[in-house]
């Protein structure tokens, strides 16, 4: 009796040291768990309030087109923009540079950023370009780039293709929340946009879950008065309508309007966030970094070695 106990009592030792130590061999492994897959990208809603998402290949995809343009601080922007998208499945990013050539800067970035992308470039006109003087709201900027991105969608994807459009400058501050309200765009879906206007925000008025006016204070009598990122376009609907762009001759505050009258009536929208009752995405921008140190130790010849990427 005493020697059946003493068995039972050794194999209760090893069962559970074993047990034990491969717990402890899995401390600080990657976890197997449904949110994920292989590679740690979300694969499903973790925001409370949202239903589970359907795996990656079966979500429409968001196409994020960005123009952007070399400054001193164009890195540290599109690295905070690149570590938001990467929370979000399904996505690719239209990223597109106002030059004559891809520079090897942006390229670097796109190639580490873990993202599935597609790098552009196309030069703004010199008589469209913005004066170091100029104020920036002088003349529409980005015009050229996101059209090159339109033109890169027409030629490589088709009505089939499930898809939304969504037009993502790289100095504005996005919620994650605002790529999942956008997913399943139908025609055009809308939301207010925070910081924008000289307003706490801008965004469209909702009555029984239509649009019917809009909240904004600068030209109130533009057909579509709504920021850039206040908006997110169907694939389908922009292929079905091939000659669709915007107008870079469009008046000050009428290039949204430019697009969005060629595909839609204010009828047509969809109001999202909440009835677009909640701000998920901020028209915010960087200060201009002040670099009078880097010029004068350019001027002796000391300045910082251009080899290293900032």
């Amino acid at each position: 009796m005493r020697l059946r106990l003493r068995n039972i009592f050794l194999v209760y030792f090893v069962v559970s040291s074993v047990g034990l130590m491969y717990a402890l061999l899995q401390i600080g492994q990657p976890c197997d768990c449904k949110g994920t897959n292989a590679h740690g990208r979300i694969q499903h809603s973790v925001v409370k309030g949202y239903r589970d998402l359907p795996e990656d290949d079966h979500l429409p995809v968001i196409y994020v087109v960005t123009p952007t343009y070399a400054r001193p601080h164009q890195r540290a922007e599109l690295t905070r923009l690149s570590q938001t998208l990467l929370l979000i499945p399904s996505l690719h990013w239209i990223l597109v540079e106002d030059s004559a050539e891809r520079s090897k800067s942006v390229a670097d970035l796109l190639a580490q950023s873990g993202l599935h992308y597609t790098h552009l470039n196309v030069q703004t006109p010199p008589v469209m370009k913005l004066k170091d003087s100029d104020p920036n709201w002088l003349k529409p900027r980005g015009v050229e780039q996101r059209n090159e991105a339109l033109r890169w969608l027409k030629l490589n994807k088709s009505p089939k293709d499930f898809g939304v459009v969504y037009f993502a400058d790289d100095d504005n501050t996005y919620s994650v929340r605002i790529f999942q309200e956008m997913r399943y765009t139908q025609k055009v879906s809308v939301w207010p946009v925070g910081l924008v206007g000289g307003l706490r925000y801008e965004g469209p008025r909702v009555e029984k879950g239509h649009v019917i006016g809009f909240h904004t204070a600068w030209k109130p009598h533009r057909p579509f008065p709504i920021d850039m990122a206040g908006f997110a376009v169907s694939l389908s609907l922009l292929l079905s309508h091939p000659e669709a762009r915007f107008d870079p001759n469009a008046e000050r505050g009428f290039l949204e309007s430019s697009l969005l009258g060629q595909l839609v009536s204010i009828g047509d929208l969809e109001p999202r966030a909440d009835n677009c009752t909640k701000v998920w995405v901020w028209h915010t921008r960087t200060e201009k970094p002040k670099l009078k140190q880097e010029e004068i130790l350019e001027k002796q010849g000391r300045g910082s070695d251009l080899n290293i990427q900032v």
